[in-house]
């Protein structure tokens, strides 16, 4: 038995489902359509509505935007590597392109392809943030970083 209060690593594995995914991609596409959607209402529209004068609320917005797109980015940037975020999005390229030849999707039609774009860049997040836990998943071994503190 452990004693209360220690977490054990196997436990974040153990409950990870189709709940956390799920969780994790709703987080990553609340961070890409906040920063930039095509309705017209996000961060980027907010802040090219005032350019180049910027107020206070939007600064602190705009650095906690940044904050969270690098936890985001950094977190799936370690866990897929450079070939692994290439190779996704070669993925999604691919299946963009396999939609537009069924007739799923128009190049012509900016909106829907403003939103797919944002789709896709959430995917790829979500990936990065869930493959440590997947792959610890399928494999049952637990993966480690090594950090050199010099």
């Amino acid at each position: 038995m452990r004693p209360a209060g220690k977490r054990h690593g196997g436990d974040a594995v153990a409950q990870f489902g189709l709940g956390g995914i799920i969780g994790r991609f709703l987080a990553a596409l609340a961070l890409v359509a906040v920063t930039y959607n095509p309705t017209g209402r996000s961060f980027a529209h907010w802040i090219g509505a005032t350019f180049p004068h910027i107020q206070p609320l939007q600064a602190v917005a705009g650095i906690a935007l940044v904050g969270i797109w690098l936890f985001f980015v950094h977190a799936t940037w370690r866990a897929l590597g450079t070939l692994g975020v290439v190779l996704g999005l070669a993925f999604f390229a691919a299946l963009i392109w396999l939609f537009v030849s069924w007739g799923w999707l128009s190049l012509a039609n900016q909106g829907a392809m403003a939103w797919v774009g944002i789709v896709v860049v959430a995917s790829l997040l979500t990936t990065g943030l869930c493959w440590a836990l997947v792959q610890t998943k399928v494999s049952g071994q637990q993966v480690v970083d090594e950090i050199s503190r010099h």
